[in-house]
């Protein structure tokens, strides 16, 4: 198997905790003076927190960015340790790299306390790690975040990058994982800002069928076309 790891972006790739989201920050808009709708909520999807909480504050709500960012986060962490929204198929495909020993590790612009609540969740041994929003690495679109997961496994260098799938589903998230030199993969089916015509290699309209062997079908086909 030339599949050497595969890199998961969080929201809208590896849960649906969008509608989470978008509910606290309409709670916390319409509690402070704010405005806020569905489709300013899209627009902050897949964007770090710290900008997000900005945007909301630009809309009225009178409170300090900081206080804006962690009352998100401490509506989202509540609603996901009652219950963590595993994107259909998700789970199966986890425990198809398990079985075939290809690690997988979260790569994710939310705070550490979502991160571990995510690994935690997963089934046991299908993360060997993960980077998150406050580690000391530039945030996504910069590759950062993924050259770190791979360095994590003792994976460096380009052509060592392209044996590596990153599934993600933002146009932030495809070009920091395109930049990395990972074999990019923009999953369609649980966000509807998902671009199919983005800079990835390849698409998936969910995870129906997708296996470790599909994926690292795709890496073999990357490779042939380098």
């Amino acid at each position: 198997m030339l599949l050497k790891a595969v890199f998961w972006d969080l929201d809208g790739t590896l849960i649906d905790s969008e509608p989470y989201w978008h509910a606290g920050e309409m709670e916390i808009a319409k509690a402070h003076g704010g405005y806020w709708d569905e489709q300013l909520a899209w627009s902050c999807s897949g964007t770090p927190l710290a900008n997000c909480a900005a945007v909301i504050r630009a809309h009225g709500t009178d409170l300090p960015p900081e206080q804006i960012g962690q009352m998100m986060v401490d509506y989202v962490t509540k609603r996901e340790l009652e219950h963590l929204p595993w994107n259909p198929g998700v789970l199966d495909v986890l425990a198809s790299l398990t079985a075939a020993g290809v690690p997988s590790v979260l790569v994710t612009t939310s705070p550490r306390v979502l991160a571990q609540n995510v690994v935690k969740q997963a089934p046991v041994g299908a993360f060997s790690g993960f980077i998150c929003g406050d580690d000391d690495v530039p945030n996504k679109p910069d590759p950062a975040p993924y050259l770190a997961a791979a360095k994590m496994l003792g994976i460096e260098g380009g052509d060592a990058m392209a044996h590596c799938i990153a599934l993600e589903d933002s146009i932030t998230g495809l070009t920091s994982a395109v930049a990395s030199g990972a074999t990019t993969v923009a999953q369609l089916a649980f966000n509807r800002n998902a671009n199919p015509d983005g800079p990835q290699f390849a698409s998936l309209n969910g995870f129906d069928g997708v296996t470790a062997a599909s994926l690292d079908d795709i890496v073999r086909r990357r490779i042939a076309a380098a």
